[in-house]
């Protein structure tokens, strides 16, 4: 959610790319909420972080406190900063129950996106 919300409130000030501590595939409620805001993350995927190691990063944010433990040092100078955003996964399960989680998950991260693009 992040990434689509960064590259769609960003335009092209940011070269965007998403990783994750335990990679995986888009959850389809995550793909439902940011429907709601009109941005379309159903081809998105979750990376390995070392993936990224040669890009030559200038930027690194975590979201969870899980992510922000595991994330490793990235080359060069890279700045670091952590957002402590409630992951909503809990399981696979794809029912309107679990909405809520997402939609608040997605609320926080777009708020600290949109901050964050005022003081860059």
């Amino acid at each position: 959610m992040a990434e689509g919300l960064l590259r769609h409130l960003a335009g092209n000030k940011f070269e965007v790319y998403s990783a994750g501590s335990h990679p995986s595939r888009v959850h389809p409620m995550a793909i439902k909420v940011m429907k709601e805001l009109n941005i379309d993350i159903s081809k998105h995927t979750s990376d390995p972080i070392d993936k990224y190691f040669s890009f030559g990063i200038d930027y690194v944010i975590t979201l969870c406190d899980n992510a922000r433990e595991f994330c490793p040092t990235f080359p060069g100078n890279a700045k670091k900063a952590h957002w402590s955003i409630d992951d909503p996964f809990r399981s696979w399960r794809n029912d309107h129950k679990i909405i809520g989680r997402y939609r608040t998950a997605r609320d926080e991260i777009k708020e600290k996106i949109e901050h964050f693009i005022e003081i860059m």
